[in-house]
């Protein structure tokens, strides 16, 4: 037994490395609240003991001879949902959003290297996100494991930009664990006509932000980009911000709205920070904010919630039954710092009627 008095995780390690299975081993291995029970060098074998082991939570490399990662997830989810973290290196970022959009819970980045990669770098990391799956609800995980969305259909591939009209109302999302396919999922019930522009804080490393806003501005009728400092607000338009950064709404004496983008400081808990970028929003508009507090693990957004209701705004917190990780939206509504709570599938609806 842990010192937590819980059971330790039981985790099964897939990767076709034998170096990667062994470095995984003895990350995992330094923590009590872990167990390895079986390792795996193809999707094929890691069914198998799947079947046999029933692990808590399995680390998951996608690319493999025999039966890909890829594969693994889509037969995983549908026949034994399994909260799955994928292990995977900074130039498979487009792997990791579409192993995501498959079911996957969440994703840790390895260094690139040629050879003997540097796991231990990411032990941390790992750890946390393993842990993390004692919170996890599978049910909100296996719904998510076939997205509906598709891209825009004859979509050109350089769009122009919207034309910039001042938004009626800014959008503030606080988003992490299991945020990036409900992401997704909001973005493709916004219609190309929205009055409003989106802000997004989603917890995730500085390397993949670009890449998920690309993905996302793919999938939507809307305009998504990473944020850039000083970039101009206006209706149609959606921000991310970087990793590692954090971003604010400002409203100019003169001249339209603007996000501001920086490094984070001593008053900053997560990174990117969703309370200081839900306090902007408040701040720079009032009562044409409104804040959306999706799963994730933690209190982040809570502040700014509060922030957003006493400017006259309102708050959209994801309902328990489909938030993957209720952590995020169950202390806002704790917290009394909501107006309303809807299920994912709902939530876009909503903006959609704005």
């Amino acid at each position: 037994m842990t010192s937590s008095s819980h059971p330790p995780l039981r985790v099964l390690i897939v990767d076709d490395s034998v170096f990667n299975r062994r470095s995984i081993t003895e990350i995992l291995s330094t923590s009590p609240e872990v167990e390895v029970v079986g390792k795996a060098a193809d999707g094929e074998e890691a069914l198998r003991l799947v079947g046999m082991l029933r692990p808590d939570v399995i680390t998951l490399d996608l690319e493999m001879p025999r039966m890909d990662g890829f594969t693994l997830l889509r037969i995983l989810m549908t026949k034994m949902p399994t909260p799955v973290i994928v292990v995977s290196s900074y130039s498979q970022k487009e792997n990791v959003f579409k192993a995501l959009e498959l079911g996957a819970l969440d994703f840790v980045a390895k260094p690139d290297r040629y050879a003997d990669p540097d796991l231990a770098a990411i032990r941390d990391d790992l750890l946390r996100k393993i842990t993390l799956a004692r919170s996890v609800r599978l049910p909100a995980v296996a719904a998510r494991r076939a997205p509906d969305w598709m891209p825009r259909a004859a979509q050109p591939d350089a769009r122009p930009s919207p034309a910039l009209v001042a938004p009626r109302h800014v959008v503030a999302i606080a988003s992490s664990t299991g945020g990036p396919s409900a992401l997704m999922d909001i973005f493709s019930r916004l219609p190309e006509s929205a009055k409003f522009a989106l802000v997004i804080a989603q917890h995730m490393p500085d390397k993949f932000t670009r890449t998920f806003a690309e993905r996302l501005d793919r999938r939507s009728a809307l305009h998504v980009s990473e944020a850039q400092d000083m970039d101009v607000v206006g209706e149609g338009m959606a921000f991310v911000c970087p990793g590692r950064q954090c971003m604010e709404l400002e409203m100019p004496p003169k001249g339209p709205l603007r996000v501001r983008v920086g490094p984070a400081d001593e008053r900053d808990r997560y990174v990117p920070s969703a309370d200081r970028l839900l306090t902007s929003v408040a701040s720079a508009v009032g009562k044409r904010a409104i804040g959306i507090i999706l799963t994730g693990m933690g209190d982040d957004g809570v502040q700014g919630a509060r922030a957003i209701l006493d400017a006259g705004g309102m708050v959209v917190a994801e309902a328990e039954s489909t938030a993957v990780v209720y952590g995020m939206p169950g202390s806002a509504v704790r917290a009394g710092a909501t107006t309303l709570t809807l299920p994912l599938q709902d939530i876009g609806d909503w903006l959609a009627k704005l």
